[in-house]
């Protein structure tokens, strides 16, 4: 069986774009491959976090991935400050990182702009997203658009040390999903959908309640013509909304515009926020039973177990390879 390796940072509720863009592969992914989903809390300290803030972050958003119905009998669930080896294994592969390489990531150059002073974790960042994905030999990795970059470097790295020091690394495919892949802001569609967004008119969060997401779909920014048409360089707004109701709905673009036909913007705003109210009721009610529960507790601590025993035997294998510690007699 195949191994599939995703990681969300626990920097904010998630959006409908993580959804769309990620999450709702994983239930159909689970039944096929042997999966590990991470909750990245390590990535998330690359950029100042406030650790009351954090640490209820990871806890959410361990229970939205149940929520959203991943099961942790087909699945491994984990934090990955609670498997050592991730940091261990960053470590070796920054070594064999060069620094050109990190800072022509376009992640980097985003988030570094116009700042005095920043992380060297924010410029690191790479090769502990490669450890993450190498130390559990995986095949497939499904991502949005923009994590493309980080993705082929991983690739990079892995068949360097291969080269280098020994074949241990599996060279991982990346998957991006055709429709969705990149689902743009509300309020400015020429940049992605963000949970960090400081408009929170921008996105709409997964717990967002039905009255906010009618109000956020309806302030979504469009155009004057009113045809309900994609045309992504000409209506970047309808365009983007065009995707998350052909990715709710099922149907294809080309459905909805006729089906909105002189109709104008208003009604297909008003049917997009009903879709997208009706999908998100159940992931709701499912978040509220787990996140004060016991049961969320046993199967990050279950998830984190088997993710040790596979990661650890990882590093095992890096460290001989490169020639650290001791030869045993």
């Amino acid at each position: 069986m195949k191994t599939i390796f995703s990681g969300i940072q626990p920097s904010g509720t998630l959006t409908i774009g993580n959804y769309i863009g990620a999450m709702r592969q994983f239930i159909e992914l689970q039944n096929d491959y042997q999966c590990y989903f991470c909750i990245v809390d390590q990535h998330a300290i690359t950029v100042p976090q406030d650790p009351q803030t954090l640490r209820k972050n990871i806890r959410s958003l361990a229970a939205l991935y149940l929520a959203v119905g991943i099961d942790p009998d087909k699945a491994t669930l984990f934090i990955q400050s609670e498997v050592p080896a991730h940091a261990q294994a960053a470590w070796m592969l920054q070594c064999i990182s060069y620094i050109g390489e990190l800072e022509r990531m376009t992640q980097f150059k985003d988030k570094s702009a116009g700042k005095e002073a920043v992380s060297a974790g924010l410029l690191t960042y790479p090769p502990l997203m490669a450890a993450d994905i190498l130390l559990y030999n995986t095949d497939l990795v499904p991502v949005g658009e923009d994590q493309k970059q980080h993705l082929e470097l991983t690739r990079d790295l892995a068949e360097r040390f291969n080269k280098k020091y020994r074949e241990i690394f599996t060279i991982p495919e990346i998957q991006i999903p055709k429709v969705g892949a990149r689902i743009m802001s509300l309020q400015d569609p020429k940049k992605k959908m963000s949970k960090s967004d400081p408009n929170q008119k921008g996105y709409i969060s997964l717990l967002d309640e039905p009255k906010q997401i009618m109000k956020k779909i309806k302030s979504a920014v469009t155009d004057s013509d009113g045809i309900v048409k994609y045309d992504k360089e000409n209506k970047p707004g309808i365009s983007n909304l065009l995707s998350i109701y052909s990715t709710f709905s099922n149907q294809s673009i080309s459905e909805i515009e006729k089906q909105y036909e002189g109709k104008g913007y208003g009604q297909f705003k008003a049917d997009l926020a009903e879709l997208i109210i009706e999908e998100l009721q159940p992931i709701q009610e499912k978040y509220k039973e787990l996140i004060n529960s016991p049961e969320l507790d046993r199967i990050l601590d279950e998830g984190a177990e088997k993710a040790n025993m596979v990661a650890s035997k990882m590093v095992k294998k890096m460290e001989a390879a490169m020639g650290l510690g001791r030869k045993r007699r």
